[in-house]
């Protein structure tokens, strides 16, 4: 899961990344609304910690432009405490839900969880199930009917987006925005020799998943699900 912060305040914004990262959560941090609303109309992000006070454009503004534009990535706004009137008009224009701020990591992480719930997504334990294999993710290993294999960062991130989708086939650029960055210098080679050390894998452990390259388009993960 990506996850954006707009925020201003960068030794709060440096602090809830380092949070997120620390719980599996991939992380983009900026400063100004301006910049949070060129990043957030990438559309690769699963959801948005937005705060409403920022220079350049205000939270609640960017949560107009994004909904206006058609994007419902889910957003939970970072407000002041006390701004009642904020919170409100948050909630009116289309966001999922506010923190006030100051606020313990165990709440914020619970209200990413519940509205990544309700967006309807996958929200991924310690281990993931696709056919024959199971993808622990917190320590990062691939098992096949008991037998175990270490996968790099990159190697899990890959194997967990593509069990995400559910069978849905996933272009290398949507690869690359999820595990490297919109603004990332990472080309299709990247993903082919990652694509390539996961077949590897997959084969070495004797699996009955595959994963398919369907030419023009992308890869998509087969087998009984």
């Amino acid at each position: 899961m990506r996850i954006l912060i707009v925020e201003d305040e960068v030794h709060l914004a440096e602090a809830l990344t380092q949070i997120l990262k620390k719980h599996h959560y991939s992380v983009d941090a900026v400063h100004d609304g301006r910049a949070g609303l060129d990043y957030a109309r990438s559309g690769i992000y699963d959801l948005l910690l937005l705060d409403i006070m920022m220079p350049e454009l205000d939270g609640i503004s960017v949560l107009k432009e994004l909904r206006k534009d058609g994007i419902s990535t889910p957003v939970i706004m970072l407000t002041a405490k006390g701004e009642i009137t904020d919170m409100v008009t948050g909630l009116d224009y289309g966001a999922d839900d506010y923190i006030a701020k100051p606020f313990s990591s165990e709440e914020l992480l619970a209200r990413i969880r519940a509205a990544l719930r309700r967006k309807g997504e996958v929200i991924p334990d310690d281990a993931l199930k696709f056919g024959d294999i199971e993808l622990n993710t917190v320590n990062p290993k691939l098992t096949v009917n008991g037998k175990e294999m270490k996968l790099n960062l990159k190697e899990t991130e890959l194997l967990e987006l593509l069990i995400l989708r559910k069978q849905a086939v996933t272009s290398k650029e949507q690869i690359i925005e999820k595990l490297w960055g919109f603004d990332s210098e990472a080309e299709h080679n990247n993903v082919e020799v990652y694509i390539s050390f996961l077949r590897k894998k997959l084969a070495f452990l004797s699996s009955g998943v595959r994963i398919s390259t369907i030419r023009g388009v992308g890869y998509v993960l087969e087998g009984s699900p």
